[in-house]
């Protein structure tokens, strides 16, 4: 794998294309920096040697052209804090002040480019523009694996450019070594966890783990789709029906795979989608009418929480519940601190996918785990088995 370790910048500028697309409030006030923070080490290491950096991202949605609220300058001040360095801002990403900037940038310095979005060639891929941020820089970065599943002009096109000068920067190379230690360099046993709302978008997933795994637990609202199949009584717990011959064929294919499927045998009920709901424990496969389910049970819970203690490699991906309903987020908080125990006798366990991610630091876990992926669309696609244009970009 190609890191920035391979390279000493010293007199070097090099060209990152970061992942800062953080959440703003209505007062463009960056409400959570964990993916600014998350670069920091990759862009220390660049100064450190002696190089300069160039920042370049993407921010919101924006739809025609510039937008104040998804300016990047509303990230330069924390941007200043976080490197304890004065970061400059180009008040574009490949015009006339981009590059005067990037030629005057010395040694020590940072400059953060507009949104590169403002420029709907990005998205497209578009060669021509792609160019223009090659010629700002010596070397490229890739340390976005958040977009690494997008065959953007900043994340692959760009890398065309620098045929010998391209690496990964430490996300990148930490995402894809923990992600190859899940689906490639396993010991045994394999449990995946696999929660969320719909089958619909995780069945290349789910096919893909059936190769790897040795038990399998489903979670979530996609439970009630693999108890509808085999005849269960989900009241109006969410199903897909258009997947029922998809789940069943994900039963029998884990089967002939000899790969053990774990599906809730008990469920926390509700009258109604509200963490104010009455409740009830019922079985998972005789839910009421006019009830749905929105956690897992105590038997489900038990008999999950030991199946995950004995495991040795462990990929949690979407939760057991709705777990952001304080009185709904009972499963999910018990298979979270379950990861954490076999963590803590030793077994590898990675945590992927937005709503993992968000459960795991609400509990105040991310740190008790072996690694927590900021990937969501790019880990998925990873674990379903495709390549990446942002990492093949690199490896090429």
């Amino acid at each position: 794998m190609k890191t920035i370790d391979t390279i000493n910048f010293s007199g070097k500028k090099a060209l990152i294309r970061v992942d800062f697309n953080v959440p703003l409030n209505d007062k463009l006030q960056i409400t959570d920096d964990s993916r600014m923070r998350a670069a920091v080490p990759t862009i220390k290491k660049i100064l450190n040697d002696g190089g300069s950096v160039i920042l370049m991202s993407h921010l919101g949605r924006p739809k025609e052209g510039p937008e104040d609220r998804f300016s990047m300058r509303h990230l330069t001040e924390r941007l200043n804090k976080l490197l304890d360095a004065e970061v400059r801002f180009a008040d574009d990403c490949i015009g006339e002040s981009a590059r005067q900037l990037a030629g005057s940038l010395r040694p020590g310095e940072v400059l953060l480019l507009e949104n590169l979005r403002f420029y709907k060639e990005e998205t497209k891929g578009d060669e021509a523009f792609a160019r223009k941020l090659s010629e700002l820089a010596d070397v490229y970065v890739n340390d976005a694996f958040g977009t690494a599943h997008r065959a953007h002009a900043s994340t692959t096109i760009v890398a065309q450019f620098f045929p010998d000068d391209k690496v990964f920067g430490y996300i990148m190379a930490n995402e894809l070594s923990s992600i190859d230690k899940v689906l490639h360099d396993t010991q045994k046993p394999y449990v995946a966890i696999i929660g969320g709302a719909k089958v619909s978008t995780k069945i290349d997933v789910i096919e893909n783990l059936l190769q790897k795994a040795d038990e399998l637990i489903i979670g979530g609202g996609m439970m009630f789709t693999f108890i509808k199949a085999q005849g269960g009584k989900i009241g109006n717990s969410m199903c897909e029906d258009d997947y029922l011959e998809t789940a069943r064929q994900i039963l029998n294919h884990a089967r002939e795979k000899g790969v053990k499927i774990h599906i809730p045998s008990d469920a926390i009920i509700a009258d109604n989608f509200s963490n104010d709901a009455g409740k009830k424990e019922s079985a998972a496969d005789n839910i009421p009418d006019e009830w749905l389910g929105l956690d897992i049970g105590a038997d489900s819970i038990k008999k999950f929480s030991s199946i995950i203690e004995g495991a040795k490699t462990i990929l949690w991906n979407g939760p057991m519940g709705v777990f952001e309903m304080p009185n709904f987020a009972q499963g999910t908080r018990a298979i979270a601190q379950a990861i954490v125990t076999a963590t803590e006798k030793g077994a590898f366990s990675l945590v992927g996918g937005g709503d993992s991610v968000a459960a795991i630091n609400q509990f105040g876990l991310e740190d008790k785990v072996s690694y927590v992926s900021t990937g969501g669309g790019a880990l998925l696609e990873y674990m379903e088995g495709k390549t990446l244009p942002g990492v093949q970009a690199i490896n090429q």
